[in-house]
């Protein structure tokens, strides 16, 4: 097979390409993701979208290629009844503490099932897989060990090379071209049990972007496809707020942004700093966790609020019939 047609109509640059609908968007990251193509195509392919940008069509398209694909965790949703947090975590610490960690924790502490997934490592960075393995916190590779974690209180963390095999792959072009790919964005907007709902479940996945161009076009794609979602600008391009400064979060349920979840930026100038790791090592941003759950330091404000926004939505999914808030779809 071949992609050829595909990439002559992405691939002229971002003035004269247009963009593909979700139909052929699906089959052609089927046949990427299978890898029916060459590596040069997928190459060509990642080379295109990079200059081009994907529409809300295209990462539609994409997302569903790539969740039919994925590790059917459904069987684990018993385990999580107040509903599922889903953290997607693909940039890892350069500078800061990467805290994707205590934020999952906190939400298992109120209750939720929360995934993180994510690399396992990342040349340059620290993952939250490090910080999850330093602090011992569970890493697995099925929905039976998922369940398991879940049903002892605690958030787990599975690679990508286990939840999606085949978008672990393509993740990895980024190695051989020096670039990132539309993979990084597809997974960071990955929700395997939004793909195959268990029925009287409900789960919202936290989306985060580094630059303002991504925050439009994620917010139509979580429009699009009537998403329950966190959009964010992350820390790092991780999906936690800033321990140092409020960021703003938008929160969708179906798709409908409800004013009274989200939460507002802080503005000014800050003053006062929380207390934060002496590094940003997974050894020291696990300490730093322990140290949090123990009461010896207190939660980030920031990272908090984050958690209860997350709640509150879930609990809003979870009991429609307890009154939504106004524009929210019955």
């Amino acid at each position: 097979m071949s992609i050829a047609a595909y990439i002559k109509v992405i691939g002229r640059g971002k003035e004269g390409a247009r963009s593909l609908g979700v139909g052929e968007s699906r089959d052609l990251f089927e046949q990427v993701l299978d890898h029916k193509v060459t590596d040069l195509e997928i190459g060509a392919f990642c080379l295109a979208m990079r200059i081009k940008g994907e529409s809300t069509e295209e990462l539609d398209g994409f997302v569903q290629a790539s969740h039919a694909r994925c590790l059917d965790l459904s069987a684990a949703a018993a385990a999580a009844p107040k509903g599922i947090v889903v953290l997607p975590s693909y940039n890892g610490a350069r500078k800061l503490p990467n805290l994707t960690a205590l934020l999952a924790t906190e939400l298992a502490r109120q209750g939720l099932g929360v995934l993180v997934h994510g690399p396992a490592r990342d040349p340059g960075r620290v993952t939250t897989a490090q910080v999850f393995e330093a602090a011992g916190m569970p890493l697995v590779n099925n929905a039976d060990a998922l369940a398991a974690a879940w049903r002892s209180g605690q958030a787990a963390f599975m690679n990508m090379a286990d939840l999606c095999p085949p978008m672990d792959k393509l993740l990895a072009v980024r190695w051989t071209i020096g670039l990132r790919t539309p993979a990084h964005s597809v997974a960071k907007l990955l929700d395997p049990f939004a793909a195959r709902p268990p029925s009287g479940v409900k789960s919202i996945r936290v989306v985060n972007h580094t630059h303002p161009e991504y925050a439009i076009a994620m917010a139509a794609f979580l429009q699009h496809v009537q998403a329950n979602a966190m959009l964010m600008r992350g820390t790092e391009g991780e999906p936690v707020a800033d321990a140092r400064r409020q960021p703003k979060c938008d929160v969708f349920l179906s798709g409908t942004r409800v004013d009274e979840l989200c939460l507002a930026p802080e503005e000014g100038v800050l003053t006062s700093l929380p207390e934060l790791p002496a590094s940003h090592s997974a050894a020291d941003t696990a300490n730093y966790i322990a140290a949090i759950l123990s009461g010896q330091q207190a939660m980030p404000s920031a990272i908090q609020a984050q958690a209860n926004a997350l709640v509150q939505a879930l609990a809003r999914i979870a009991a429609p019939a307890a009154g939504m808030g106004a524009g929210l779809p019955a």
